[in-house]
Parts: structure tokens; C-alpha cells; sequence
């Protein structure tokens, strides 16, 4: 599994593109395996073939030359080429071929005057004995072939169309433009197929985070269709549990309130001896505790998410914990601004800085923003916790020990309450160890 790591990291991430790469993978391999097929089974073959025809020809021209170099007979040989071979024929009396070819010539570069000139002179050399080079004419389109003959040397132009064949060229270019014209059909096919899975995990997103998708409708294929149907059930039984535990909580709450409240007017009417205060405190601990409760149940409540300075909200939070023997530092951009339930959110940070000053002096708010996401940190110079216990005070009901403990008033449901509703808002937050000593909270929220 580990070898297969680094061809995992050059393959595309996203369905689209992995979806077009498996449509382009055989349309690409196919066409490899038949430019290889045609070029070696057909197109190099077919050249050959040309090539031994025109190599037999010339050497019969020159044979016939040998034996009869007459002026008579050239100028019937030239004419007869001319009009059945289409070659041009010229006899240079006791010239001297320079250079002849001494072997045969290997086809590295696969160009077209480098396929003809070696196709040619790979014939010739199986052709015929006597010495020949070749070249191409000055214009390019035309193939010179110089033969030595007993008496001179023969001179044969034929065209570059009758040894080389564009067909080639053609069927290259239509493969090309078929292939275009077929990866531009399955992009936008495909990219029809993957707009449902992508408004899917949109409105995914979006209800995660406590928003509405009314947009949101099922289309595409069928199990795209399906997987939307699935989520829109999910979403319907979700909301209705939270709605019926809503509604539950406000009837709790209104039962348990009302004879606490009892309990406190008798209370206050029974004097003000040791056992009463000690009574007294007893309901103000159960008050407490039913309110922490009944907070940590509601969550976020039916508040909905408005677009809010990140500014304003902290400094209403901070405003309540400024006094004489604390105080609050806040670096915060101006112009941070996110979807945030005001109240959920200002209860959090409530908790967090709560938590601050109720074992430090001091608390510092930082909110920096990144490319798609805000962290917001809030240290303190208390005591702090120990790293093995950052997990566990997350937990309902968990409380630390030494200088975290009951005797603080602390029940343990500060920081659960933080984190249901930051993840709520579809952040994250956990602990870290502070630079100013004590303890660093980092919160951190999509933009």
C-alpha cells in the first residue's frame, strides 16, 4: 500500500476531475494503440512497399540506360516515364557521382523527409548494386535520385506523392479533433452529473451549521436522487427532535422553576438563622445547576444566524467581565464579519472568559482571519490544566483537579455548552498551552 502513496498524490481530488480522467484514460490509450498499429502495420509498410516499387523501376530505367545510352533511346525512356511513371529522367554523360550512400540509413527523427529519404534508401540498397544517393529538391516537394551507370550518371525527380502518402497526417488530425470534440461532450455531460452531489453537500453544509436549504431539491441521477432523498429525511426527523426537545425543555424548566421560586419566598419569610442561610444556598445551588442544565440541553436554541462584527460581539461579551481586579485585552480587526447567533455565541464566550478570570487575572482576545476561516484565541495567566486533561474537560460533568475543581462553583458543563456551540456554527475548538502562562482556548469558524 505504501508504494501505491506517491501515485495516490498526482491523481486529481475531485469527482469531476477523476470522472473525466476516467472517460480521457481509454479514449487516450486506444488511440495510442492504434497510431502505433497504423504507423507500424500500415503506414511503414505501405511506404515500403511504394519505395520497392520505385526502386525496381529506377533500376530497371538504369539497366536500360546501361545498355543503350543513345540520345534516341534516353529521350523514349524520359518520355515514357514521364507519362507512365510521372519521374523526369536526365542522363549526364561521364559524370561522376560525389558521395554515394554506403549503408543504409536509420529513421531516428520521425519526420517526413527523414521517413522518405531512409524508406527510400533501404529499397535501393535491396534493389539494386550499382552506387545512388538521394535528396530532396529545392522546393521541398520533390525527390532527387542520382544512379551510377556505366557511361554517367542517371538522374531521376519524382514527386514526394508517389513514395509518401498525407493520408497519415489526415487520420492524425481526425483523431485529435474527435477526441476534442468527445472530452468536450463528456465535460459538460459530466459536469451536469456532479452540480447535484455538489448543491447535495452544500445543503449539507449549510444545515450542519444550524442554517435552512430551502433551494435545495433532489435532481441528477437516480442514487444521487436517492442519497438526497436519505438526507432530507435525515434532516426532517433531526428538526423534529430538536423542535419536541425544545418544547420539552421550556415545560421542565417552567416546572422546575416554579417551586424553587416557592421555596425561596418561604425561605426569605422564615428569618435568617444558620440553617435557614444554609438552606438558602442550597436553592441557589439547585437553581444554578437546573439553569446550567437546562443550557447545556438547549444547545443553540431556535436562534438564527445573522451576518455580525466579530468586533462588536466580543466587546459586547467582554463589557460584563471588566473590573477593578481583572481586565480584558481585545485585538480584533474591524472588518471581521461571519454568520453567527448572537446570543449562542456570546454565551460561549461568556463561559470561555468566565473560566479565564475565575483562576487568572487577566485574559487577552485574539481574532485573526485566514482564507477561509477565523481563529479566534483567548488565553489567561492562570494556573492552566494538564495537557492529558484538554480531551476530558470537554466532557459533560468532567471537572479538574487542584485549582479546577468543585470549590470554584464550576459543575463541568462550561466548555461542553463551547463546543456544542461552536461545532454547531461548523467550527472546531480545543485547549493549548498559553504563551502568557496559563490556559489558551482556540476557537476556530468558517468565514
Amino acid at each position: 500500500m505504501n508504494g501505491l502513496a506517491p501515485i495516490k498524490k498526482l491523481l486529481p481530488r475531485t469527482l469531476f476531475a477523476r470522472s473525466l480522467l476516467i472517460l480521457a484514460a481509454p479514449i487516450f490509450l486506444v488511440q495510442i494503440i492504434t497510431i502505433y498499429t497504423f504507423f507500424d502495420r500500415h503506414w511503414q509498410k505501405m511506404g515500403d512497399r511504394l519505395a520497392f516499387g520505385i526502386a525496381g523501376e529506377v533500376a530497371m530505367i538504369a539497366e536500360q540506360i546501361q545498355q543503350d545510352d543513345s540520345d534516341q533511346n534516353i529521350a523514349g525512356i524520359s518520355a515514357l516515364a514521364a507519362r507512365e511513371l510521372d519521374f523526369m529522367v536526365q542522363y549526364e554523360r561521364g559524370e561522376i557521382l560525389d558521395n554515394p550512400y554506403s549503408e543504409k540509413r536509420k529513421i531516428d527523427v520521425l519526420s517526413r523527409k527523414h521517413v522518405i529519404l531512409g524508406t527510400l534508401s533501404n529499397a535501393f540498397f535491396n534493389q539494386m548494386e550499382k552506387p545512388f544517393r538521394l535528396n530532396f529538391n529545392r522546393d521541398g516537394k520533390s525527390v532527387e535520385i542520382f544512379v551510377q551507370v556505366k557511361g554517367g550518371v542517371l538522374r531521376v525527380v519524382l514527386p514526394e506523392r508517389r513514395i509518401y502518402s498525407s493520408s497519415g497526417y489526415v487520420v492524425l488530425l481526425w483523431m485529435a479533433g474527435s477526441s476534442i470534440i468527445l472530452l468536450i461532450i463528456a465535460t459538460l455531460f459530466m459536469r451536469n452529473q456532479i452540480r447535484p452531489i455538489r448543491r447535495l453537500a452544500v445543503a449539507a453544509d449549510r444545515f450542519g451549521k444550524g442554517r435552512d436549504v430551502p433551494f435545495f431539491k433532489e435532481e441528477g441521477a437516480y442514487e444521487v436522487r436517492q442519497a438526497a432523498r436519505a438526507f432530507m429525511g435525515m434532516k426532517d426527523r433531526l428538526q423534529r427532535q430538536i423542535q419536541q426537545r425544545t418544547q420539552m425543555l421550556a415545560g421542565v424548566s417552567h416546572d422546575l422553576r416554579t417551586p424553587i421560586t416557592r421555596m425561596k419566598l418561604q425561605l426569605s419569610m422564615m428569618g435568617n438563622s444558620s440553617d435557614i442561610r444554609d438552606l438558602k444556598n442550597d436553592v441557589a445551588d439547585m437553581e444554578r445547576m437546573i439553569e446550567a442544565y437546562l443550557q447545556f440541553a438547549r444547545g443553540e436554541g431556535d436562534e438564527e444566524p445573522v451576518r455580525i462584527s466579530l468586533k462588536n460581539l466580543i466587546d459586547q461579551a467582554v463589557s460584563p467581565f471588566n473590573r477593578e481586579d481583572a481586565w480584558i485585552k481585545t485585538e480584533v480587526a474591524e472588518d471581521v464579519t461571519l454568520m453567527l447567533r448572537p446570543v449562542a455565541f456570546q454565551r460561549c464566550l461568556g463561559n470561555v472568559l468566565s473560566n479565564a478570570l475565575k483562576y487568572g487575572k487577566h485574559a487577552w482576545i485574539t481574532a485573526r482571519r485566514f482564507e477561509t476561516n477565523i481563529e479566534i484565541c483567548i488565553d489567561d495567566d492562570g494556573p492552566g490544566i494538564p495537557p492529558e486533561q484538554y480531551e476530558d474537560v470537554f466532557k459533560p460533568f468532567f471537572r479538574g483537579e487542584t485549582s479546577r475543581n468543585a470549590k470554584t462553583g464550576g459543575i463541568g458543563l462550561g466548555l461542553p455548552i463551547v463546543r456544542d456551540i461552536i461545532h454547531a456554527h461548523g467550527g472546531r475548538v480545543w485547549l493549548d498551552q498559553s504563551p502568557k502562562g496559563g490556559l489558551r482556548v482556540v476557537m476556530e469558524l468558517p468565514v
